[in-house]
């Protein structure tokens, strides 16, 4: 590894977590492991996609266009026909973000089931339900005599 190849922690953190924000929410997942079947025009996206709002789905899409993981095709008929499909990078993507949506509705119940024993144990406490921490008494101010 030669040292341009070394990243300072800081950037390294930084670019992890900027790629995390963009593949990472839950809108991504769905929509690349739908473009992973194949193009698919906004409103079957939309359609297929259960609570998404239009401009949800804009946002994504256009998020997505702008790291370049997905394409957008313009076809020049009335009405004007949009295609979205995975770029070559978006294509890696793929079976990262597949795996953890399947892994996701695999797990589902488990999850669900620990949430709900955490919550009916009451083992932990909240952060707002802790002690009230006491400051340390003031000590008296000396008094300052002015002679005058």
């Amino acid at each position: 590894m030669t040292p341009s190849d070394k990243q300072e922690p800081e950037e390294d953190c930084r670019a992890i977590s900027e790629t995390l924000g963009r593949i990472g929410d839950k809108w991504t997942v769905l929509v690349v492991e739908l473009l992973a079947a194949g193009p698919m025009r906004f409103n079957e996206l939309r359609h297929t996609i259960e609570n998404i709002s239009q401009r949800m789905l804009t946002l994504t899409l256009r998020g997505l266009e702008r790291d370049g993981l997905v394409k957008r095709t313009v076809y020049p008929t009335i009405p004007p026909r949009v295609d979205y499909e995975l770029t070559k990078l978006g294509r890696t993507l793929r079976e990262p973000l597949v795996a953890v949506a399947d892994w996701a509705r695999k797990h589902r119940p488990a999850i669900v089931s620990a949430r709900k024993v955490f919550d009916a144990g009451g083992t932990a406490k909240p952060s707002h339900r802790r002690e009230p921490r006491h400051a340390p008494a003031l000590l008296p101010r000396p008094r300052i005599s002015r002679s005058g």
